[in-house]
């Protein structure tokens, strides 16, 4: 488990128990995730390139730094969408790319309904969104495709992972880091996190 990277921070363990209630309505739920998903992707970006800049306050002359506009955000459609909200909050210059998959409900293996990647990725580093990490096969299959056009420098964000797509991505690729608010106890028969937070697309977006 050296590849995953557990975000702590005391805002991000309360608004993480309130995304978890049942009870939380739509409204909670939406304003709890944005915070959680602001603390992971500012830690999953600490290791972006900067460059040292001169920068004259009211007062005098002093060293600043700029980011280097490298980043691009590849959310996993279509809960994926909810962090990319606040990761564009967070990054406006950063491009952003797509991929929808759709999980079998009998098989739990994703396919593919949609793909689109900004051009020049393979030199970008790129940050995958996908807020619940369960079997990994979501996540593994967006690695791939990332893989295959070049890139090499790839991380993902996640809000809950479970150990069996935590195992599932340390066997197949070992070298991209996975930051996540919480690593959870196991899938149930229905592939679904336990004790994790229900189907998070549906009660971000309401349905």
């Amino acid at each position: 488990m050296n590849q995953i990277r557990i975000v702590e921070h005391p805002l991000l363990k309360h608004s993480l128990s309130i995304l978890r209630d049942k009870n939380t309505g739509t409204e909670d739920f939406c304003r709890h995730a944005v915070i959680v998903s602001q603390i992971i992707i500012i830690e999953a970006t600490k290791h972006l390139p900067m460059h040292e800049k001169s920068v004259i306050t009211p007062l005098s002359d002093t060293q600043g730094y700029s980011m280097e506009k490298s980043l691009v955000f590849i959310p996993v459609l279509r809960s994926g969408i909810a962090m990319l909200l606040t990761a564009k909050e967070l990054f406006p210059w950063a491009s952003a790319g797509f991929i929808g998959l759709e999980r079998n409900e009998s098989t739990a293996v994703a396919h593919e309904y949609y793909k689109k990647f900004p051009p020049g990725i393979q030199d970008k580093h790129i940050l995958i969104l996908d807020p619940m990490l369960a079997t990994g096969g979501s996540l593994a299959y967006t690695i791939s495709a990332l893989k295959n056009k070049g890139t090499k420098d790839i991380s993902a964000a996640c809000i809950v992972a479970a150990p069996e797509g935590i195992k599932l991505l340390a066997d197949k690729y070992p070298d991209v880091p996975i930051y996540t608010a919480a690593v959870d106890s196991y899938l149930n028969n229905e592939k679904c996190i336990v004790p994790g937070l229900g189907d998070f697309g549906d009660r971000y977006f309401g349905t």
